[in-house]
């Protein structure tokens, strides 16, 4: 038979029949739709890649077409194969599995379903239809064009809903690819709500609890565009009316999809769509599904749309990629060389292009090349001439200070500190101010705002139009890096789980980073440290607490969650101290803020000396030693101050020389920072210089 047309192209009648069919259930539909695509002219691998079904599929059933009409389409089902299937399941399915096993057949063989069932469900979806299609779940109403965000979960004796978010009017979102779904997260939400629905059922919950619920949604998402989809309980005129009031969108959920299996391809598409619902969205949810009693839960505010308006201005936002109030550039490098360049000419102050190429290895030709791009762009200057061996005068380059700032603020339980800086480290503006006690997250936040708009005004026009790179926020650990939300700060429960970066991104219009306070500090130790800190270190914070920041073959070493170098846990394991039930005690010997004074008036008053709590802290800073061999470990931070910081470097020294198991191989040395007591906010404006300029073959949000 031909690739092009059918043996016997239907006659009008059986166009009316197919036509029908090719609108009804699965699998009649597949096959009406092949024939009535081959009846207009299409090939086989067109007909295919359109109805995202395979190739000989297709064959067969045109084959059998034109063998037997419209009755040879009619049943004939796959043996033991259910034609039917969970769609949620496919969905799920679809983005977890690895990418060469998510061929039709290979999730029809996992499924124990047929594999045109497989590829039937995920053309409901509008799931892998091209590279622009946007999957969404196929509700009634349908939803309309974007990605969607899971916002909501209630679960009520009586009813069981799902809020879902779209960003009003936004253009559609490309199908996922790359990003897979946190599989262990998702698993973790699956089986806590299962278990949920199988608890025994209470009294129905009353018509204000759904009420309730919309109405905290609204306000926590009021830019969004909201759709309710009940997945069990009654969805008459009472919560059509609920909805109305709280302008939302109610829906019926689609066919073919169990209420568990439902959450879960939501889910699965909100994290494959969104990097920002990282894996602690979904342990949050699983963790509020734990919890006892029903759940009402709401997420977190949705980062801010490209463009969006911050509330309370008027009048055009700002450029993308600037800062508030000034038009700013990125500076984009467009190769791993260049990134190579720049960091050898910032680890040696100033250098020969000929240096460059011996230590680099890259050829003449090439360096010669990136070193006349970069002093074309303003980020190299050339300086005098000096005499070579050769007899022949040899130009010295280095980075051009100005020719990018970044902005750093640090978030202490007592004091906000912001400070703009340059590429050398140079503060150029500075603010301090004491943290507000009102305690509300929002007013928080809008101090934080506040400040840094202040400090980058008094910085000046010139950096504000001209190589801004961003700003980056120091916080108290834990931290979630991927959606910026501090978590459990110690000593600032105001801030337990607010979206900080979301809430300052309606305030800046420019690229923003949160980093733990320790973390940052050892990115602006290496940045600014140059050469003295091209080697691995690690860098002890004592602040409000102690924290560890680690740099590791060239690179900050952040963990799985970014959130490595929590110390305090550590040196209570170091030295034995546990609570009854097992978890490491809380120790005052790591709140330098307490015992930070002569030792003498501290033992008069019967406290901690700085030297008892130093010693604690060796016992600990011993322990990271023997796991990690390194070399070199820098104390900073606020409290690493007057004649406490040299107890702080003797007592460590002394523990990391004599006791390590390695230490007939090795000598650690112990030096303090070169940094101010400003070093976090230094060091987070810094991880903007890091993310820029540092060479790595993995770009941050490379997958």
């Amino acid at each position: 038979m031909s690739e092009h047309t059918a043996t016997h192209p239907p006659v009008e009648d059986e166009l009316d029949v197919l036509r029908r069919w090719a609108a009804g259930p699965q699998p009649r539909a597949l096959r009406a739709a092949i024939v009535l695509e081959a009846a207009l002219g299409r090939n086989n691998a067109e007909i295919a890649r359109r109805l995202g079904a395979s190739r000989q599929t297709v064959a067969t059933w045109r084959q059998r077409y034109a063998a037997e009409g419209a009755a040879g389409l009619d049943g004939r089902a796959q043996s033991g194969r259910p034609v039917e299937v969970d769609e949620g399941e496919v969905i799920a399915e679809s983005l977890l599995a690895p990418r060469d096993q998510r061929s039709s057949r290979s999730l029809g063989r996992r499924l124990g379903c047929s594999h045109t069932a497989v590829a039937a469900a995920r053309r409901h979806w509008n799931l892998g239809r091209d590279e622009l299609s946007c999957p969404v779940p196929p509700l009634n109403p349908a939803l309309g064009d974007g990605g969607i965000w899971v916002v909501g979960l209630l679960h009520e004796p009586g009813h069981t809903l799902v809020l879902l978010a779209q960003r009003g009017g936004s253009r559609a979102e490309p199908a996922p690819t790359e990003i897979q779904p946190p599989a262990d997260a998702l698993a973790a939400v699956t089986t806590a709500f299962t278990q949920a629905l199988a608890t025994p059922a209470g009294q129905p919950a009353g018509p204000g609890v759904v009420a309730a619920f919309l109405a905290t949604a609204r306000r926590a998402h009021p830019r969004a565009s909201l759709h309710l989809v009940v997945l069990r309980g009654p969805a008459g005129p009472g919560v059509a009316e609920q909805c109305a009031r709280a302008k939302v969108t109610p829906h019926q959920p689609p066919e073919h999809t169990g209420t568990v299996s439902f959450l879960r391809a939501a889910l699965a598409l909100d994290a494959a769509q969104h990097p920002s619902s990282s894996a602690r969205v979904l342990l949050d949810l699983a963790a509020a599904l734990h919890g006892p009693g029903p759940l009402r839960w709401i997420r977190e505010p949705l980062p801010a749309a490209p463009g969006e308006r911050p509330p309370g201005i008027a009048g055009p936002l700002p450029a993308a990629g600037t800062a508030s109030g000034g038009g700013a550039n990125q500076i984009d490098l467009g190769s791993f060389n260049e990134c190579v360049v720049i960091e050898t000419v910032r680890l040696a102050g100033a250098i020969t292009r000929g240096d460059i190429a011996t230590r680099t290895r890259l050829t003449q030709q090439s360096v010669s090349r990136i070193a006349r791009s970069l002093l074309e762009r303003g980020l190299l200057v050339e300086d005098r001439k000096r005499q070579s061996a050769e007899g022949k005068p040899r130009g010295l380059v280095r980075l051009r200070d100005d020719a990018a700032h970044a902005m750093g603020i640090h978030i202490d339980p007592e004091v906000l500190t912001a400070v703009v800086v340059d590429l050398s480290g140079r503060i150029v503006a500075r603010r301090v101010e004491k943290i507000t006690p009102e305690p509300r997250p929002g007013a928080v936040v809008a101090q934080i705002a506040a400040l840094g708009e202040s400090v980058l005004a008094g910085a000046g026009r010139r950096v504000r139009e001209s190589g801004f790179l961003g700003l980056g926020v120091a916080v108290p650990g834990p931290v979630d890096t991927v959606s910026g939300t501090v978590l459990d700060p110690p000593l600032m429960g105001v801030l337990r789980d607010v979206p900080l970066r979301t809430l300052l991104e309606r305030r800046f219009s420019c690229p923003i980073l949160v980093e733990k306070d320790s973390t940052a500090a050892a990115v602006g130790e290496r940045w600014i440290g140059r050469d003295r800190r091209s080697r691995d270190f690690v860098y002890l914070y004592l602040g409000t607490g102690v924290g560890a920041g680690l740099i590791l073959n060239g690179d900050i070493y952040r963990g799985l969650s970014a959130n490595a170098g929590e110390f305090g846990q550590l040196c209570a394991v170091a030295l034995g101290r546990v609570e009854p039930s097992g978890r490491p005690e809380r120790l005052p010997e790591c709140n330098p803020a307490v015992h930070v004074m002569m030792p003498e008036s501290a033992a008069r008053r019967g406290q901690l000396t700085v030297r008892q709590a130093a010693r604690a802290i060796g016992r600990g800073t011993l322990a990271v030693i023997d796991m990690l061999d390194v070399g070199l470990v820098v104390v900073g931070g606020p409290f690493c101050t007057g004649p406490a910081a040299e107890v702080y470097l003797t007592e460590i020294e002394r523990a990391v020389n004599d006791f390590p198991t390695a230490r007939r191989l090795r000598r650690v040395h112990v030096e303090r920072s070169v940094s101010t007591h400003e070093a976090a906010a230094v060091g987070a404006a810094s991880t903007l210089f890091h993310a820029s300029f540092t060479p790595r073959l993995r770009r941050p949000g490379s997958p």
